[in-house]
């Protein structure tokens, strides 16, 4: 995608809370085991057509983006046995992995989390697909919901 439109103050500084951080829904993420199965799936269901194709090395995944509006939804499947993915495709099967939201500024945004009390897996961003820099909070400290921050 294109650049950050930020504004590094953001949401965040002006004290109204972590739902100001979130400027709007990026992704869904569904962890599958066959990413070619899971995306003819889609194409045969909804008409659907993989938008970005990616191998995330540093994650163990492989992603196919799928366009739905200014969103996307994205289908990840592990690239080896040890990944999150991996062990999430063992003990719970295929569905819904994390939310994706878009923010302003990755660092901010995981700033506030952290003031907010909130548990987080990266503590500081790192870079994601599609040249984006991300960072996951726990789902552990976020009602049970994987969380990536995202910005473009």
């Amino acid at each position: 995608m294109s650049s950050t439109a930020g504004a590094s103050g953001g949401a965040g500084a002006s004290g109204s809370g972590a739902s100001g951080l979130l400027t709007e829904i990026d992704h869904v993420a569904i962890a599958v085991r066959d990413l070619d199965a899971a995306a003819a799936y889609y194409r045969a269901t909804f008409g659907a057509e993989v938008a970005h194709r990616e191998q995330i090395e540093s994650d163990g995944v492989e992603e196919a983006l799928i366009k739905v509006a200014d969103s996307y939804v994205q289908l990840i499947s592990p690239t080896r046995p040890d990944s999150p993915v991996a062990k999430f495709l063992e003990a719970k099967g295929e569905g819904l992995h994390h939310v994706g939201y878009r923010v302003a500024d990755c660092a901010a945004a995981l700033d506030a989390v952290r003031a907010a009390g909130g548990r987080l897996i990266d503590e500081t961003p790192r870079p994601g697909s599609r040249g984006t820099t991300v960072a996951f909070v726990h789902p552990k400290g976020a009602l049970g919901t994987l969380i990536e921050l995202v910005q473009e």
